[in-house]
């Protein structure tokens, strides 16, 4: 298995940015222990993100990826959103249980698919949660929280986006009355909480430049990643970016688009000027 996490540090002039892809994993540890095809699982990945948001290093950002999937241990959700019901033994921590975790799809996904199909055969163990988190999500978070305190300590500012893609077709868990979901990218900051207006406005406005729908807060609005580390009023931004799948893959098939290359080429402009933006800011 390769290291939990890949940090990539800026090559070009720096900037006090960062940016993450937790959900683009393909290493799927020998102690999963499943019982459903892989590829129910892999319908859950980020497929390609990281490889879309590549450019950041050379524009001056960090890039921090995951290598480990979010069916297995989700980075993207805190370590206490865990349902008690769904675990062998007593949980010993403190419990935020969130209608995902009863769900099925919270710090440990124990359902797959609209179906909700069962994941495991049985109820992990407690030793076996705990092992995932010390041994995954807490490197993840490790990783994002000391790249985002170097950067604001060295610049006084930092600028976190959080990347990610979303299905073509809403989930049923955001009950839209229409199926398809025709946003080209959803920005969220959990309602304004996670990043200023100004620089929420400047990547919105950046994206539909380029003549695509982009929607704010509408569904995804951001979960833990950019919840935890941010702090507008401390000039800590974390905003959540989504690409529409339908822009560069095929779900059915698991092959990119010809579409693909235009995707990575928008966001290789899109970082570029998120790091002149934070330059300015911050020169």
């Amino acid at each position: 298995m390769p290291a939990p996490v890949i940090i990539k540090k800026p090559t070009g002039n720096h900037a006090p940015v960062v940016f993450d892809s937790p959900h683009s994993g393909t290493h799927y540890p020998d102690d999963f222990d499943y019982v459903i095809p892989l590829t129910r699982l892999q319908w859950a990945e980020d497929p390609h993100i990281d490889e879309i948001f590549a450019a950041a290093p050379e524009s001056g950002a960090t890039l921090i990826t995951a290598t480990f999937p979010r069916t297995y241990i989700d980075p993207n959700r805190a370590a206490t959103d865990i349902d008690p019901d769904q675990v062998d033994g007593d949980w010993p921590g403190f419990e935020d249980v969130s209608h995902r975790a009863k769900a099925g799809v919270g710090l440990i996904r124990t359902a797959s698919g609209r179906d909700k199909t069962p994941i495991y055969e049985r109820k992990l163990t407690v030793a076996e949660v705990q092992a995932r988190i010390d041994a995954y999500w807490t490197p993840y978070h490790t990783a994002v929280r000391e790249s985002l305190n170097d950067a604001h300590t060295q610049s006084g500012a930092v600028w976190h986006v959080n990347c990610h893609s979303m299905s073509r077709f809403w989930p049923p868990v955001y009950q839209r009355a229409e199926r398809r979901n025709t946003n080209d990218y959803t920005l969220g900051n959990r309602d304004g909480t996670t990043a200023g207006v100004e620089f929420t406005e400047f990547v919105r406005a950046t994206l539909a430049g380029f003549g695509f729908k982009v929607a704010v807060n509408d569904g995804q609005k951001g979960v833990e990643l950019v919840r935890a580390y941010s702090d507008p009023a401390a000039e800590r931004h974390s905003l959540q970016i989504e690409i529409n799948q339908r822009l560069y893959w095929d779900g059915r098939s698991r092959e990119k688009t010809d579409g693909f290359d235009e995707q990575k080429k928008i966001m290789t402009s899109l970082i570029q000027s998120i790091c002149d933006y934070a330059r300015a800011q911050t020169r």
